[in-house]
């Protein structure tokens, strides 16, 4: 397939500690990837022109065996990259999310060969293949890496909201998968809401384009009871440049 008919797929994770594995946060800080075990994970799927397609997660129900449960997100994960050879998009994906995913593939023996088999996916230096946006937006680490809702902020998207990563963990033991997924997913939309920005940025696309593309995923996600906090919070003018029905 050639690298500029791929569609893209913009992700998110929500983990928890692993707590089969040993780990003082007390003592020793934040966990490496080996200790976050996987509880959702949130997509959208763009068409190679940057049209919305799906909106979902991987991962819709928690499980009584947690190994179980997140072996199959991640399979199921792989298997669609596997098959649809995507670009992946992320926020902050290099550090976190991509070594989480290896990691955890590794624990479970699941092959994820796409990712090993495409040198794009794992060529820092490469906007094909995965694009992590927290890493071009500060020349690969150059500059001060900015959260995700510091740089969706200057776009008029709303950043923070309710739920933090820092309360995943509770949610979880609480049952409040549907809280989870929301949250997941709200970030993801800001993500891609920042990615069609970068490709105005870049000039891949033009500012007539961009407000098309923008205007066509605002309007797709705006029926959708897990995101609308997002749009809701937003300045759409800004958001969408002016676009259509602003």
């Amino acid at each position: 397939m050639d690298r500029m008919e791929r569609s893209y797929l913009v992700l998110d994770l929500e983990t928890v500690p692993d707590r089969s594995l040993h780990w003082d946060p007390a003592r020793d800080g934040f966990p490496p990837p080996t200790h976050h075990r996987v509880v959702t994970l949130g997509v959208i799927w763009l068409d190679p022109e940057l049209r919305f397609r799906r909106i979902g997660v991987f991962g819709d129900e928690i499980s009584e065996d947690a190994d179980g449960h997140e072996a199959r997100v991640l399979g199921d994960f792989a298997g669609f990259v596997g098959r649809k050879r995507c670009h992946l998009v992320t926020y902050n994906g290099r550090t976190f999310d991509l070594p989480v995913l290896v990691n955890r593939c590794l624990k479970h023996g699941i092959p994820f060969a796409a990712y090993f088999s495409d040198r794009d996916y794992r060529y820092r230096y490469s906007d094909l293949g995965h694009l992590d946006l927290a890493d071009v937006l500060t020349e690969h680490g150059a500059a001060r890496r900015p959260a995700l809702w510091s740089a969706a902020g200057l776009m008029g998207l709303p950043g923070r909201l309710a739920i933090d990563g820092s309360m995943i963990a509770s949610l979880y033991d609480a049952g409040s998968l549907d809280q989870i997924q929301a949250h997941c997913l709200q970030d993801v939309v800001q993500t891609t809401f920042l990615l069609l920005r970068f490709e105005l940025l870049r000039g891949r696309l033009d500012r007539e384009t961009y407000r098309e593309r923008a205007t066509g995923l605002w309007d797709a996600l705006r029926e959708d009871d897990r995101v609308a906090v997002v749009l809701d919070s937003a300045d759409r003018e800004r958001v969408l440049l002016g676009g259509e029905g602003s």
